[in-house]
């Protein structure tokens, strides 16, 4: 596996896999790599023939309270972990390469409606960042084919509108959320929590699965199952930040018409200073 670090070596690398007819691949990520990560790089592998993952943590998505300087960064584990699951390339630039002029200078994407609420609420600019850094990744890279994970929804929501805007030329495959035994979504950030806070975080995977099998039963009193909810979370130690029942393709609120199509739950809660996401697809039922 080639690990890069400037955007001429990353394109005539990649020039060089297109000219031999590959199918190119691509996993962006922030590093500190885990199994649902690596589950993306299988995935991707499944509908590409040249991988190319990005190891970039990006300073214009953290804001000013959020954790960019503490954020982990384990490249030579990144690395092994990448090469074990079979990709191709490493692009692991650095900040200047990525914003050569300054980020107050960078030109910026801002995607509409899909990003605003839930995390867009609570981390203004956020998403702003997200799919500036994506957009400008696909450019240098420009595959055929991007795998994102689902577990960051609202993300993924957001990519496949700025792709559909922008016409870029890339299908974008949203890959299944890894989960630990206990339920729990697989995350970087899950290595902040101690072991008393790791033994309460399932109870998030748990109000999402107790919401859905009341949906699945027909329930449409979304606004009961969502307080309900956050009362465990509060009962359990959990401070939410947002639990929230959505159209699954919109991601507008769902409404008493919205039992006729695919609702996603969302839950962003803090144990400690650990901030948790998660969701989880409710298809709707078959007439």
């Amino acid at each position: 596996m080639n690990t890069l670090t400037s955007v001429a070596e990353l394109r005539q690398a990649i020039a060089l896999a297109r000219s031999a007819g590959k199918r190119i691949g691509f996993v962006p990520t922030m590093g500190n790599l885990h199994a649902g990560h690596i589950s993306l790089i299988k995935t991707a592998l499944q509908r590409a023939d040249y991988i190319v993952a990005s190891i970039f943590v990006n300073p214009l998505q953290f804001g000013p309270q959020e954790d960019l300087d503490n954020y982990p960064r384990t490249l030579s584990a990144d690395q092994q972990q990448l090469q074990e699951a079979g990709c191709d390339l490493l692009f692991t630039p650095t900040v200047a390469e990525m914003y050569p002029q300054g980020q107050q200078q960078q030109t910026l994407v801002s995607v509409p409606q899909v990003s605003e609420g839930l995390c867009g609420a609570s981390r203004p600019g956020h998403f702003v960042g997200v799919a500036t850094i994506v957009c400008k990744l696909f450019n240098m890279v420009q595959p055929d084919v991007a795998v994102f994970g689902q577990k960051d929804f609202q993300q993924l929501a957001v990519i496949r509108s700025m792709v559909r805007d922008l016409n870029i030329p890339v299908q974008i495959v949203g890959a299944p959320t890894v989960r630990a035994a206990d339920g729990l979504a697989l995350s970087s950030r899950n290595g902040y929590l101690s072991a008393e806070q790791r033994a309460i975080a399932p109870v998030v995977y748990q109000c999402l699965q107790s919401i859905a099998e009341a949906l699945r039963a027909g329930a449409k009193d979304y606004e009961q199952l969502r307080q309900q909810a956050q009362e465990v979370l509060v009962g359990a130690g959990l401070r939410p930040d947002y639990l929230e029942i959505r159209e699954a393709l919109s991601l507008k609120p769902a409404n008493e018409d919205s039992y006729t199509q695919d609702l996603v739950i969302l839950v962003a809660a803090f144990l400690g200073s650990t901030r948790l996401i998660d969701n989880l697809l409710v298809e709707a039922a078959q007439p």
